[in-house]
């Protein structure tokens, strides 16, 4: 009988072999589709693990005879150690040692030791960790710390890792879990509508500036730069910025309501750029408060790129104005100001929003959520803002197809240009 031919038994193993390795490798192409990969290289995200600079790093192994070797099948043992990259802390400790001037501190985290100790006093049940048997938890304080130098300086993951001693997607975790902690605790006491007394203060102080009654405050739409989304790109794409800077640029929009004293009481957050101001209004939370009739006797006080209604107090938008529908634009600039300012100031202080970030589309309203609070937190704490920081707003406006909604609206707009004028209460240019 001839003998098997072990040779040739090889070779098809071989080719067997060779032919699982490429189904293998067809299968992980596909798994990697072009269609599905990121379009920005980001950092890597392990949420069942604090540090991303530990590795596992095996030894031992060899064969039956090296020493160490064990089991009578001749199968190294391998054992298992931690390995931890060293990184500098120095910078943090620096800054959070007590003989650090305030002033330095002020700058580095847009707000002083008091304000500072008070947010960590106030997120820390929320973002606290427990130790483990391996290694010591990131102190409450440092958590802060990297999210609010993160939100204020807008520097890259792997710079704010450098600084603070940190693996970069623990950085990256910690900025999201401040920051949902802020949206989650915080908001509800520093961003909120204003109760029956509080309107009554702002209607008060709003008229004595402006002398127009009735206003609870200025609504004002900017836009935060993102990179292309991989889905519906088009409606993110930001013609109008694109045409300004010529270079393509995609957004999301952020709309606010601001109080007398600079603060937000009203936000709508992550709307695509390519949506006009009126659009996002009708989408937002605060037209869904007037249309269930929360905003009867109350003016929000906008520009031109809002439309007129029983609540949205817009200027004159046609040619040819009479000299009371001047001044009563005149008026209405000078409270939509007050919302300028403080958008200003808010991508002044966080200027993370000032360029394009390396947080995900999906967890960006969280972010900007939180520093619409902690800009209410330092406004109302009286956090003075370094005037160098302060941020050129530029967002472009565009008349809505229907400017006017309201023929009541209408008529109480020509009253009060009229009483403006025929009040002394004008203060226009034109006279």
């Amino acid at each position: 009988m001839p003998k098997p031919n072990r040779r040739r038994k090889r070779v098809a193993a071989a080719d067997e072999e060779e032919e699982d390795g490429k189904s293998s490798k067809r299968s992980v192409l596909t798994s990697l589709d072009v269609n599905d990969a990121p379009r920005v290289a980001l950092p890597l995200f392990h949420p069942n693990s604090e540090e991303d600079d530990q590795e596992e790093v095996t030894g031992g192994g060899g064969s039956p005879s090296a020493p160490g070797a064990a089991g009578s099948g001749g199968a190294g043992h391998q054992q298992r150690r931690l390995w931890v990259k060293d990184r500098s802390r120095a910078w943090w400790e620096q800054c959070s040692a007590a003989d650090y001037p305030e002033a330095d501190f002020r700058a580095a985290f847009r707000m002083g030791r008091a304000t500072f100790a008070m947010l960590c006093d106030a997120l820390g049940a929320a973002v606290a960790k427990e130790d483990t048997a391996l290694r010591a938890a990131i102190p409450v304080r440092q958590r802060v710390a990297v999210c609010v130098w993160r939100l204020a300086t807008g520097e890259p993951l792997r710079l704010v890792s450098k600084r603070f001693g940190l693996g970069i997607s623990t950085c990256h975790k910690l900025v999201l879990e401040v920051c949902a902690a802020i949206r989650n605790l915080l908001m509800p006491r520093f961003l909120r509508w204003p109760d029956a007394d509080a309107a009554a203060a702002f209607k008060a102080r709003f008229q004595a500036d402006s002398g127009i009654p009735g206003v609870v405050g200025a609504i004002y739409t900017t836009h935060i730069p993102i990179i292309a989304p991989k889905v519906a790109v088009a409606a993110y794409f930001n013609r109008r910025h694109t045409e300004r800077n010529h270079k393509t640029s995609y957004s999301i929009t952020l709309q606010g309501v601001v109080a007398p004293d600079g603060t937000f009481t009203d936000v709508c957050i992550g709307w695509p750029g390519s949506m006009p101001d009126d659009q996002v209004l009708d989408r937002s939370a605060l037209q869904q408060r007037a249309a269930a009739g929360m905003m009867a006797g109350s003016w929000v006080v906008g520009g031109a790129s809002f439309p007129l209604t029983d609540w949205v107090l817009a200027p004159y938008a046609h040619p040819n104005l009479t000299w009371a529908q001047h001044a009563f634009n005149e008026k209405v600039a000078d409270l939509r100001r007050v919302a300028e300012d403080a958008f200003a100031r808010l991508k002044g202080r966080w200027a993370c929003l000032q360029k394009r970030t390396e947080v995900k589309l999906q967890d960006l309203p969280v972010v900007l959520g939180a520093c619409c609070v902690l800009h209410n937190i330092c406004e109302s704490r009286g956090e003075e803002m370094d005037p160098g920081l302060r941020f050129q707003i530029a967002d472009d406006e565009t008349v809505p197809e229907n400017p006017v909604r309201s023929d009541s609206a209408s008529k109480a707009r020509d009253d009060i240009a009229h009483n403006l004028l025929h009040s002394g209460l004008a203060g226009t240019k034109f006279f």
